[in-house]
């Protein structure tokens, strides 16, 4: 069973920055695709990056010259860096990984962007 744990969550100012970390309970080092996603209160669930094994990304473009995702195939952990965050940016924050033709996802972590 894989097991995917997000921390770095919580609250910060607009323009505020925080770091996501997502900790896999195996080797990400042959996992094709890892990402991010959010959910905010009464919305569907929305990806905001994604990185590849290659080492390529994608973003929304809502987030994009914003945030950074990033892997360390040795600490098995994919980080997603928020910079410059905004109000809109509250969600709860979920951690995925294609592994096989299997999906995996962790526990969520919120964050909260608020003066």
């Amino acid at each position: 069973q894989v097991r995917l744990v997000e921390s770095g969550g919580g609250l910060a100012q607009p323009g505020g920055s925080l770091r996501l970390s997502c900790a896999a309970s195996v080797s990400i080092f042959s996992v094709n695709t890892m990402g991010w996603y959010r959910q905010a209160p009464g919305k569907q669930r929305e990806p905001v990056a994604t990185i590849f094994r290659a080492g390529g990304a994608n973003y929304a473009d809502s987030v994009k010259g914003r945030f950074t995702i990033s892997r360390d195939n040795v600490e098995n952990t994919v980080y997603l860096q928020m910079d410059s965050l905004k109000p809109e940016d509250t969600a709860v924050y979920y951690c995925n990984a294609h592994i096989d033709l299997l999906e995996f996802w962790g526990q969520g972590t919120q964050v909260t962007v608020s003066s």
